[in-house]
């Protein structure tokens, strides 16, 4: 008779975060003594606006929001992280509070790394802090991407870019075209491109 498998540890989910890629496995030992696993209700916010860094945010399992609210009250949603990335860090290094919220769109699983951890962390191994400097460039491009969207395109135009980066990112090529692995509601990727959520739904029914 075969015994069940064992759910995965903490280890064996460090070696999938991207900004892990390729460190020694003594680098990742050293990681795994500073973090800890923690289990998140779907809608379960991480942080608000205002509150204080204390933790930098390793996503496992499930989906995170980043977003923010305007003062008329409209949420602005910057990203929808997937499992493998990190977030919560810019203010960390910045040591500001938190601009934005982040909240678990489906029941997810972190690892949360203490903000003094990490920073001596990253002080231990530069290496790391050049890939981390690499990946915060590479989202501040996206939002600048967002950005001139709103700017310069109309509804459809924005919608035709942001299904176009998803199938870059998390497309599987099929005999039908492209399936898109990241699962968005309506509402969803209009909080990403601005608009109402009627308006994506009445853009996508043409």
């Amino acid at each position: 008779m075969d015994r069940p498998q064992s759910p995965p540890n903490k280890l064996w989910f460090l070696k999938h975060i991207r900004l892990f890629d390729g460190i020694s496995p003594s680098e990742m030992q050293e990681m795994e003594k500073i973090t800890r696993m923690e289990e998140v209700k779907k809608r379960q916010p991480l942080y608000l606006p205002g509150d204080p860094s204390s933790n930098v945010y390793l996503l496992k399992k499930g989906r995170v929001k980043i977003a923010s609210t305007a003062p008329s009250g409209k949420e602005v949603t910057f990203d929808i992280l997937e499992p493998g990335e990190v977030f919560g860090e810019l203010e960390v290094l910045e040591d500001a509070p938190r601009s934005t919220s982040a909240e678990a769109l489906d029941d997810a699983l972190i690892c949360v790394i203490p903000r003094r951890d990490f920073d001596q962390y990253l002080a231990m191994h530069p290496n790391v802090t050049v890939k981390l400097t690499k990946l915060i460039g590479l989202r501040l491009k996206k939002i600048q991407s967002r950005i001139e969207d709103l700017v310069f395109r109309d509804v459809p135009a924005r919608l035709a870019h942001l299904l176009s980066e998803l199938s870059k990112s998390d497309g599987v090529a099929e005999k039908q075209g492209v399936r898109l692995k990241v699962k968005l509601t309506h509402q969803e990727m209009a909080n990403l491109i601005g608009c109402s959520r009627e308006t994506v739904s009445a853009t996508m029914g043409q």
